[in-house]
């Protein structure tokens, strides 16, 4: 579903992703984790073409991200660590707005609204405006819009942050949903515990470098991935 082939994105000299792999299948919940400047935004924002990338090709569901851009984009989702939404519109308006720019039926996009909005508790909140949201009931928002045109990949950056215990656990209910009917998420995290539970797979980066991958149990053996985690960034 996503394929990342020896990626290197530069800033200057120094370079923030340095030769990076990895594949993510269908059915496959891979967390991507690291310290804060390891990398890891910087590789999410190539793959769903917010930057462009000095060497290597991304493929998404067999398209390449730099050749067959519109393509791509039109079967994934973003969630940002920090949704930037328009706060102008109500919430029903930027889930309608988001519906129309991937052609999403009228039929689908209102079960899918009424599905999600009920179960993040926000059904009654959507007639008001964005700019009355706190940061939980965006980041929510944005999770709903990443949902209403039924994406095969689901890429994340953080999304656990801001998210209440209920939203969380259900987040992770979604998440596997997804996978189960075919998709595959990809997502960074610093809740290691979260990933440990969640994860098929998981890859930890650091100053731009990969330096493991693999299931689960490949990467942490016997010890917690915090262990695992620590001793790599020692």
């Amino acid at each position: 579903m996503l394929r990342i082939e020896h990626l290197t994105k530069k800033y200057g000299e120094k370079k923030a992703v340095d030769d990076l792999s990895l594949h993510i299948e269908k059915g496959e919940i891979y967390g991507f984790i690291g310290h804060n400047g390891a990398g890891k935004t910087t590789t999410i924002k190539s793959v769903v073409g917010i930057l462009d990338f000095d060497e290597g090709e991304i493929f998404i569901d067999g398209k390449s991200v730099k050749k067959d851009s519109l393509e791509c984009k039109r079967v994934i989702a973003y969630i940002p660590d920090n949704p930037d939404l328009y706060e102008f519109m109500s919430g029903l308006q930027y889930l309608n707005f988001i519906s129309d720019i991937f052609g999403v039926e009228e039929k689908d996009r209102k079960e899918r609204i009424e599905k999600y909005s009920t179960a993040f508790e926000i059904k009654d909140d959507l007639a008001s405006p964005i700019s009355s949201y706190s940061h939980g009931m965006k980041q929510k928002l944005a999770i709903i819009s990443a949902l209403v045109h039924d994406p095969k990949l689901i890429i994340m950056d953080e999304p656990f942050v801001g998210l209440d215990p209920i939203a969380s656990h259900l987040l992770k209910d979604i998440m596997r949903e997804k996978c189960n009917e075919g998709g595959a998420i990809f997502f960074s995290t610093h809740v290691l515990e979260v990933a440990e539970k969640l994860c098929d797979k998981i890859a930890i980066i650091k100053g731009g470098k990969l330096i493991k991958s693999g299931t689960m149990e490949e990467v942490k053996g016997d010890s917690s991935l915090e262990s695992v985690f620590l001793e790599l960034e020692e």
